[in-house]
């Protein structure tokens, strides 16, 4: 299915080297934030706890806040997650409190902050099971705050977690470039890995130089990114591999002109509804999905980017040929097999 169809090839190899000035000016400043600022990690990665509260009616999130700072946490993370009664909180660990005591530090100081008193009650589970469940009630016996959940993470966890993430990106890197390798040819392989991986760190740029959040939703949104970065350099490179047996007298950037123009209507279509989708995750998702949403919509954008100008044209400097992906016919001698 086309939008429309463009007659005349567009001369993108014309323009890659500026185009790749641009991208490796962009890729140094990434790794500059990164290497200079650093990653916000999360809780996830950090070591800490997550609690999640419920209140009665509409929470204050800056009041939640200030409580928790006068409790020692100098970046305690709240949040408002499904309805504006429920919070999460995402605090660090301090090394005066241990992780159980603390949770029930700091429920204790938001429930005085509302008037009220702690104390365990009783509830029924959906499977019918009898749990105790810890409660702030004020002096009417009515509850204000309520504890739903409670998770710590240790340090050795989240370094843990932090190592997994690394793995799963190398083992992610170099499962494509075998792929694209044997699909292809190898240059190719190399240009899509190093157009993939400038994504990736271009992402990771942003989050430093910002200092977003970067959690467990993020990094997977970075290898979702990597992976349909990979979809579009194997369409462009189909594409070329059509056209080199197309157009046997077109030379090797005038092939990659008419591949990259012939798939133009299919990118529209295929990153604008992927795009559509991902915008209203990011305006309507709430904060739970803001940062996951964030990584996508920059990862789309610049995958389509690094497909077309710095995959292409990577594989354009390496030397790519149209006997790399169209093999020569060898024409049989017709003295093979005569009896002499």
């Amino acid at each position: 299915m086309e939008f429309f169809r463009i007659k005349k090839d567009i001369p993108f190899m014309r323009h890659a080297l500026i185009f790749n000035v641009i991208s490796a000016l962009t890729f140094v400043a990434a790794v500059f934030f990164i290497a200079t600022k650093g990653l916000h990690f999360s809780v996830e990665f950090k070591g800490g706890t997550v609690m999640e509260l419920k209140y009665p009616g509409a929470a204050n999130p800056e009041k939640i806040r200030g409580e928790l700072i006068k409790l020692g946490y100098e970046q305690p993370e709240v949040t408002s997650f499904g309805t504006a009664q429920d919070v999460m909180l995402r605090l660090p660990i301090i090394e005066s409190v241990s992780g159980a005591t603390g949770s029930q530090i700091v429920f204790n100081g938001l429930c005085k902050a509302e008037g009220g008193a702690t104390r365990q009650v009783n509830s029924m589970t959906p499977k019918g099971e009898n749990v105790a469940k810890t409660g702030c009630f004020d002096s009417a016996g009515k509850e204000v705050v309520s504890l739903q959940k409670v998770e710590f993470v240790g340090p050795q966890v989240g370094d843990e977690l932090a190592q997994n993430g690394l793995n799963a990106l190398i083992m992610v890197i170099i499962g494509v470039m075998i792929y694209l390798a044997i699909r292809f040819e190898w240059k190719y392989a190399v240009a899509a890995i190093l157009a993939n991986l400038h994504d990736v760190v271009i992402i990771l740029g942003f989050f430093a130089f910002f200092q977003w959040e970067f959690s467990l939703t993020v990094l997977a949104a970075v290898l979702a990114v990597l992976g349909y970065s990979v979809n579009e350099s194997v369409v462009i490179f189909d594409r070329i591999r059509e056209t080199f047996r197309k157009q046997r007298k077109s030379t090797v950037p005038e092939v990659i002109d008419s591949a990259i123009t012939g798939t133009i209507s299919r990118t529209i279509i295929t990153h604008g509804s992927t795009q559509m989708m991902v915008l209203s995750m990011l305006i309507f998702g709430g904060p739970s999905l803001h940062y996951f949403a964030m990584a996508l919509t920059i990862g789309i954008c610049f995958g389509i980017y690094s497909s077309v100008f710095v995959a292409a044209a990577i594989a354009m400097w390496l030397g790519i040929k149209r006997e790399d992906l169209i093999k020569p016919v060898v024409q049989k001698d017709e003295t093979d097999g005569a009896v002499v």
